[in-house]
């Protein structure tokens, strides 16, 4: 019973060792176990759509509420929208001229199946976001019209008049939170679900794991590379020239929260060291940072997206699919608006891995191969989105006027 004690990612991580050993050493026992891994892809698909649609429409109306958005709210939506597009594309170019998953053999037994409208023109993307019935769209998982049409949602119930506002938040937060009881519930049997997924596909290719371990290591630094190039060229060329600011000082003055988000992979937790560095040490006043870095926690999420976009594309490069631009912008779109409400979700980078794959019709157990090394990208994302977060304190103060401690 001292195993359940331990926190979940060392619960994972024992699950994929033993997944690893049962499916090299003993290959004919997978077979008991592969119907867990079938139960937890299954449950995650069922939780991701209401999921998805009550995250972002209650994220939505928040941020939208109390006519505060003003000046101040629209800079902030357009510094994270900007550095959330910046990673992703970084991402994406980086994995495409590695391309760590191309040659690698895995013997998957499914077949990706191309989207309607993936492979015509970049205009049929924008097609495929408005759907014609948002229920046809929700029943057949088609997450890019949902995550719209919840954005329009939670956009228009800010702007209803205050008795349908109030009942309308309260029903999408209450909505929310029931989704969020649930996804925990599932959540908790990730060790099962990846003892199932990974011991079956260990099993098939047992003969294979030195080319799979090769593989792995090039995509965790095609991963770690492009988060270094947008946490140390991306966001301090915006501090230096849209903030006119020191960046390195900067990052200095944030040294505690970044080594805190990094140790405990956990942008929430760090959450009241950040604002303490950027408003005592960096010179941020309250009235910015209170409104920016608890935002930024909600919606901006560059580490998150940018890793999301170079899983997928790894995944399709070992399923041996090679996506057209019209599919690569599809993920790029779907990595940036699921990252608006995915924040506040319990392991948000399973969530928007599940949403992003789903988008471009990927099989689900390609997870079971990226949850592998994890670990260490968790920590590294988590503390590029403090990184960015902060950032955006001081570049919107100084364009306000302020003159902060980082000039």
């Amino acid at each position: 019973m001292k195993l359940l004690r331990l926190k979940l990612h060392w619960q994972i991580l024992i699950a994929l060792v033993l997944a690893v050993l049962l499916g090299y050493f003993f290959p004919a026992s997978v077979k008991g176990l592969s119907w867990m891994g079938d139960v937890f892809l299954r449950s995650l698909k069922m939780v991701i759509i209401p999921l998805i649609f009550s995250s972002i429409t209650s994220g939505v109306t928040s941020i939208g509420s109390g006519r505060s958005l003003g000046r101040i709210g629209i800079k902030t939506l357009g510094y994270y929208i900007s550095t959330s597009l910046m990673a992703i594309l970084t991402g994406l170019l980086l994995v495409n001229l590695i391309r760590p998953g191309v040659g690698v053999q895995l013997g998957f037994t499914e077949e990706a199946a191309v989207p309607e409208g993936a492979q015509g023109e970049i205009s049929d993307i924008f097609l495929r976001i408005i759907p014609e019935n948002i229920l046809d769209a929700m029943a057949r998982g088609d997450v890019l019209p949902v995550i719209f049409f919840a954005i329009l949602t939670g956009f228009f119930i800010s702007r209803v008049e205050e008795g349908y506002r109030v009942q309308l938040t309260t029903f999408f937060e209450g909505l929310f939170e029931v989704m969020m009881k649930i996804t925990m519930f599932v959540v908790r049997f990730t060790p099962l679900g990846i003892l199932g997924i990974v011991s079956r596909e260990v099993a098939r290719n047992a003969d294979k794991l030195g080319e799979i371990a090769g593989s792995m290591a090039l995509y965790m630094v095609t991963v770690l590379l492009a988060l270094a190039i947008h946490a140390t060229f991306t966001l301090p060329a915006i501090v230096r020239f849209a903030g006119r600011a020191n960046p390195l000082k900067h990052f200095r003055n944030m040294a505690t929260p970044l080594l805190t988000a990094f140790s405990t992979a956990s942008s929430s937790a760090t959450l009241p060291l950040t604002m303490e560095a950027v408003e005592h040490k960096s010179g941020v006043s309250n009235k910015i940072s209170s409104f920016t870095l608890p935002l930024g926690a909600t919606i901006n999420m560059d580490g998150t997206a940018l890793y999301e976009c170079v899983a997928v594309m790894f995944i399709s490069q070992v399923y041996g699919i090679e996506l057209t631009l019209a599919q690569q912008m599809i993920v790029v779109i779907t990595a940036l608006l699921a990252s608006i409400g995915a924040a506040g979700i319990p392991m948000a980078g399973l969530v928007m891995m599940t949403v992003v794959m789903t988008a471009v019709n990927l099989p689900l157990e390609g997870i079971g191969l990226i949850l592998a090394v994890d670990m260490l990208l968790d920590m590294s994302r988590t503390a590029v989105n403090v990184w960015s977060d902060s950032c955006a304190a001081v570049t919107i103060a100084r364009s306000e006027g302020e003159r902060t401690l980082v000039r």
